[in-house]
């Protein structure tokens, strides 16, 4: 657990220099940013696609609602001020995220990441939200040439890059300095960030259009009575949270997650042509991160992991070997290939509580383009018959099985 003293000083100061301690004497208020359903009335479209997504949900969501609160009661309240500020940036904003248990959370401030907070961000810097804002008429985005009705419009270069994300995609522990979530800079250090506009693959190529690591157009019109456009970026802003969305009533954002994740990687799987009985077979699982500009899995990595569930049965369908099979409690097998990042407490212990975080004990994450490979030995029962290898990720992909042939 932190030192609390260390911490109250530094996060202290951090907050400090950040926001104001109350509403009354925040910067802005509610009624300095517009509602989405006002949005709604030109941007139909992207409305939908918002609506239902993780970036809407970022302070409904009742994973992260558990989290905060917990870390707030584990350290007498010195969180209260650093998570929200992403997961509800016009809360933190306007000070209705005080008090603590969020009473004075107004109805716009409760909808997460909002048209009205990303298109009046000015700049962004650093990390942990370091962003600013302008709300007002001026809303900003990736056109030079709109002309709307109801706001007026700004290009901005900034809405364009992967370092706009970052503001929040980029999270590192407020006294240590540990990254807890480091997916921006995940990217930076990837093949996708080439430092040439014209080959260049930043998050908005990959999550706000249809193209899994690559742009992919998307012509129509951004708004009612607009012009017909080559490209618009979408806003469904899908990642790799499938549950979520379908729990908090989205089967569309659900299904969407599903899909990318299945485009995250690939699977190869090399085997001897035959074998014979009472032989050790040694068979190699290749992963490689094909689909993500990041490593896979990214994110609150201490919570998200993905492992390798290989099977090899005979013919008849018994068993012969399991690696990476759930208990009945739903619980990996401790010696399955689990791809994920370990954080480490103040006395070396594996822990899931990011406040806690004092060393990454392990990282075993798949970065872009990169592939691990994993090894298999069995022996082959006497009375075998055909074996058949199966790597188990969720769908039945023929070319994720593989027979092998007894002499």
């Amino acid at each position: 657990m932190f030192n609390i003293v260390k911490l109250a000083g530094v996060l202290l100061l951090l907050i400090g220099m950040c926001t104001a301690a109350t509403a009354e004497d925040a910067p802005y208020t509610s009624a300095d940013f517009d509602d989405p359903t006002v949005c709604m009335g030109c941007h139909a479209e992207i409305y939908e696609q918002w609506n239902g997504s993780m970036h809407a949900n970022a302070y409904i969501d009742p994973v992260y609602q558990k989290e905060d609160e917990m870390a707030s009661r584990e350290t007498n309240g010195l969180t209260d001020e650093h998570c929200i500020k992403c997961h509800s940036p016009i809360g933190f904003l306007t000070g209705e995220i005080l008090p603590a248990d969020r009473s004075n959370m107004g109805e716009i401030s409760k909808k997460g990441i909002q048209c009205d907070f990303c298109h009046v961000v000015t700049a962004v810097s650093g990390i942990n939200g370091a962003y600013d804002v302008e709300p007002g008429r001026v809303k900003r985005g990736p056109y030079d040439d709109s002309r709307p009705m109801y706001h007026t419009a700004e290009f901005s270069e900034l809405h364009t890059s992967a370092e706009f994300c970052g503001g929040c995609h980029n999270v590192f522990h407020p006294v240590n300095g540990l990254p807890v979530e480091g997916t921006y800079d995940e990217w930076l250090e990837s093949p996708y960030n080439t430092g040439d506009p014209d080959t260049e693959t930043p998050c908005q190529h990959c999550h706000m259009t249809h193209g899994i690591t690559h742009f992919e157009a998307n012509p129509g019109v951004v708004a009612a009575g607009g012009p017909e456009r080559d490209h618009w970026y979408t806003h469904y802003g899908v990642g790799g949270n499938a549950p979520l969305p379908g729990i908090l009533g989205s089967e569309k954002h659900e299904e969407l997650a599903i899909e990318r994740l299945k485009s995250a990687a690939t699977v190869e799987v090399t085997t001897p042509e035959d074998a014979a009985a009472g032989e050790e077979v040694s068979i190699d699982v290749i992963v490689t991160n094909t689909g993500a500009g990041h490593k896979i899995p990214t994110g609150l990595t201490e919570v998200r992991e993905a492992w390798l569930d290989v099977k090899v049965t005979d013919s008849a369908g018994a068993s012969i070997f399991r690696s990476g099979a759930l208990d009945e409690h739903g619980i990996i097998d401790p010696d399955a290939a689990i791809f994920h990042n370990v954080i480490g407490d103040s006395d070396g212990n594996p822990t899931m509580k990011v406040w806690e975080a004092e060393s990454i004990l392990e990282d075993t994450r798949i970065p872009p383009k990169e592939s691990v490979t994993e090894t298999y030995r069995f022996t082959v029962p006497a009375d075998a018959a055909i074996l058949i290898l199966k790597i188990l990720s969720g769908i039945n992909d023929p070319k994720q099985q593989k027979k092998i042939k007894l002499q």
